[in-house]
């Protein structure tokens, strides 16, 4: 018996070693590259790379000189305006259409699911040249509305599916006992299901906020003159030009790109453990 208990407490101890081992690992790789880009915002004169050192004199300077020698100002609008708009109409679909397909049976239900997962697998790269086309024909060429409307229609397919599954995780007798009430179907979905599928919704919620601040591809292919573009796209011009690399003021907005996401985040972490673990449970 003593021979069983020492082994299973040394499977423990082996287990628990390599778990902080590679949480360590994981720190290390996901805080370094965070510490080099603090450090190069901080530092004085226009350094020409990245690098780690807190030696250097630190300053605010970088920060101001966004605001006052380049357009980032204007590009960080351009960002949040498209972010909260995805965020808010995205939601808002996503969250009916889940809805409608865990509590109804419709013709073309099945099929239309399965699309979305098809739809789902076709990369961006293989459609840009599709939507530099309907942007064209639209007279939307570098116009934000547009590339609004391409986040939130390519997020719709696979988070449909999430709320789905989510909503699949609350018993359908509620309903039918609201209903017994005298409860109409609005009035179900707003007073008694939404209310607990709020986890799901902010985890929906940040990934479409997110989207457009990291996004560079779309907004380059699709906006063109500098005013009208996004903090993605119009940080790259800080580094793409090999005779003027502005490497601190890149850093710079790359942290103030972060402020928007971290303030959501904390304001909707409470619900975020419950979202993510739960989303999928049901098909």
């Amino acid at each position: 018996m003593k021979s069983l208990n020492s082994s299973a407490k040394f499977r423990r101890g082996v287990t628990q070693f390599f778990t902080y081992l590679f949480l360590i690992v994981l720190s290390i790789i996901i805080i370094y590259p965070l510490l080099i880009t603090a450090s190069t915002a901080f530092k004085t004169g226009n350094v020409a790379a990245f690098s780690l050192s807190f030696d250097a004199d630190w300053t605010l300077n970088n920060f101001s000189r966004l605001f006052s020698e380049t357009l980032y100002g204007t590009w960080y609008k351009n960002t949040l305006i498209i972010s909260v708009l995805t965020m808010v109409i995205q939601v808002a679909v996503v969250t009916l259409a889940g809805y409608t397909y865990s509590r109804y049976r419709f013709y073309g239900r099945k099929t239309s699911l399965v699309l979305f997962l098809v739809i789902q697998m076709v990369p961006t790269m293989a459609a840009l040249t599709a939507f530099y086309v309907m942007a064209f024909l639209l007279n939307a060429l570098d116009h934000y509305w547009f590339l609004t409307a391409i986040y939130i229609g390519g997020g719709i397919p696979m988070n449909t599916w999430l709320m789905k599954g989510y909503f699949d995780t609350v018993p359908i007798d509620l309903d039918e006992s609201a209903k017994l009430d005298g409860a109409g179907h609005f009035r179900i979905f707003g007073q008694i299901i939404l209310p607990l599928v709020k986890p799901m919704i902010a985890v929906q919620a940040l990934w479409a906020f997110m989207g457009p601040f990291g996004d560079y591809m779309l907004a380059r292919f699709l906006l063109r003159t500098p005013e009208n573009q996004t903090v993605a796209v119009g940080l790259q011009t800080f580094i793409t030009d090999v005779t003027n690399q502005r490497v601190p003021l890149f850093a710079a907005g790359a942290i103030l790109i972060a402020l928007p996401i971290c303030i959501l985040f904390f304001f909707l972490q409470k619900n975020f453990v419950t979202g993510l673990t739960s989303g999928g449970t049901k098909g």
